[in-house]
């Protein structure tokens, strides 16, 4: 099954959602990844700093005047026995010395984690301390799903030579920041749900701004027939684009009412033309015998002659046949080209049409009815003119069968009246079946061709249908419906006008 394509509303309303959560989403990733770059920067600029603070409070310590032991790497535990608590007090953390080979000299279990403390330092750590050009190493390693840092830097002395080595544990505590982050996250999520809210109404109006103009053109279009009048579109205050739309619309609709009217002019001259032809051979065709008879009559005319009277009656009937052909030929132009004021008269079509059929003396000719009263609103001798065009057609459609059978039959359905007129004659051929109902089409040697045409043009008048189904050498159903009860309000239109 094809997926119906969503709508140019529903895909810039859309667009406009989607890009509002797109916008959200990527600003929160960058906002949270910021607070990582700038967590892990805290700590490490944060160690430094404590480290730079340790060292300098353990010179003071070391060259104050209280202290009266010589500067050297043994004194070391002595000199801070007492003063490395209160350091570690004063910056909250764990304060270990290590001499130069890294044997543990004294160590601080005051602050804020307590951490075992390592009796000998690794050569690893060593080598790094020394081989660095600040002479400085941080390890950095993961315990119990928390994050640990320690620093590893020289104790000088005043002449800046290396009598110890000072270890800082410190621990990445996050909390503060994660707060932080969760309080930021929290307001910004309330600002896109804000923003977002504020997206949902801009983008219905902004849809429904483009869009209006665009459906009103799409229902001009849907409308736009070639054989009524179309109106042109009036929408002010709109784009440029759809502006230009609308007129290139408005232009298409003055060029095919020009159109219309130059075509039906030249239908209707055409129609007038090859109407005007044949009736010109139809005629044409009646007058040559009588043109014959006249002559043959003015030179074998002989008043003496005893058989004058019997052939006088001859030469009288020969032309009083070509005049009734003439005349049959008028009859049948004028009752196409011109019908009579319809009368809507509210008539029991079962009545009419068994007084349609009395004007023929074939024997094969069956009615039958539902019931003996259907009264629809229709035009009397309209009616009988479609009867009797119908079942004529039917007559003429088998000249040698020698059993000829004609069914007429009139019921009911739903409010319509049915009317089948069915033979068992010759049937339609294929090739003529599209152009049955065409005026002037007759696979007879004589007539206009303009029965069916007229009785589908009165049918259509009063809002009904005609229609047939054949099979060639086993006859035709044609098969006419219209309703009962109208509101006729459409007046016959004039092929030819």
């Amino acid at each position: 099954m094809k997926i119906k394509k969503p709508s140019l509303r529903t895909r810039i309303f859309l667009s406009m959602i989607l890009l509002v959560l797109l916008a959200s989403v990527l600003i929160t990733g960058i906002a949270i990844y910021q607070y990582k770059e700038e967590t892990k920067d805290y700590h490490t600029e944060r160690l430094e700093r404590k480290e730079l603070n340790t060292k300098t409070h353990i010179k003071r310590v070391l060259n104050g005047r209280q202290n009266t032991w010589e500067v050297k790497t043994e004194n070391i535990p002595i000199i801070f026995k007492e003063e490395i608590y209160n350091i570690a007090d004063i910056h909250k953390l764990q304060i270990i010395l290590y001499d130069l080979d890294g044997g543990l000299l004294i160590a601080s279990s005051a602050g804020l984690q307590k951490s075992a403390v390592e009796k000998c330092l690794g050569a690893d750590v060593l080598n790094a301390i020394s081989n660095t050009p600040d002479h400085r190493y941080v390890d950095k390693h993961i315990e119990n799903g928390q994050t640990f840092q320690s620093s590893f830097t020289y104790v000088t002395d005043n002449k800046s030579k290396p009598i110890a080595i000072l270890n800082i544990p410190y621990l990445e505590n996050d909390d503060f920041l994660a707060k932080e982050l969760d309080e930021f996250l929290s307001r910004i999520i309330y600002a896109y749900l804000f923003v977002l809210l504020m997206a949902v109404g801009i983008a219905f109006l902004l849809s429904k701004y483009i869009t209006k103009s665009l459906k009103k053109i799409s229902d001009k279009i849907n409308t736009t027939r070639l054989e009524k009048q179309n109106k042109r579109i009036e929408i002010s205050d709109t784009s440029e684009e759809i502006s230009t739309l609308v007129n290139s619309y408005n232009s298409m609709i003055d060029e095919l009412e020009e159109s219309a009217v130059q075509l039906a002019k030249s239908e209707r001259e055409q129609a007038w033309r090859e109407m005007a032809k044949q009736v010109a051979h139809e005629i044409k065709n009646p007058l040559t015998p009588m043109r014959l008879t006249v002559q043959s009559f003015q030179r074998k005319f002989n008043p003496e002659d005893e058989n004058i009277h019997s052939k006088l009656d001859e030469y009288s009937k020969t032309l009083i046949q070509q005049i009734d052909t003439m005349s049959s030929i008028a009859s049948a132009f004028s009752n196409f080209a011109k019908m009579p004021a319809q009368q809507n008269e509210t008539l029991n079509v079962v009545e009419i049409v068994k007084l349609a059929l009395d004007i023929f003396n074939e024997h094969y000719i069956y009615f039958t009815t539902e019931k003996e009263e259907i009264i629809a609103i229709f035009d009397r001798t309209q009616l009988i003119r479609v009867i009797t065009n119908l079942v004529k057609n039917a007559i003429q459609a088998m000249p040698t069968k020698d059993d000829p059978k004609i069914n007429v039959h009139v019921g009911t359905n739903n409010n319509n009246v049915i009317l089948t007129v069915s033979d068992n004659g010759s049937g339609v051929l294929e090739e003529n079946k599209k152009k049955l109902f065409e005026p002037k089409f007759t696979t007879k040697t004589s007539g206009m061709g303009l029965g069916l045409a007229m009785v589908k043009n009165i049918v259509e008048t009063y809002n009904g249908t005609i229609s047939f189904e054949s099979e060639q050498d086993r006859g035709a159903v044609f098969k006419v419906v219209f309703p009962q009860k109208t509101e006729h309000s459409k007046n016959f239109r004039n092929n030819l006008s």
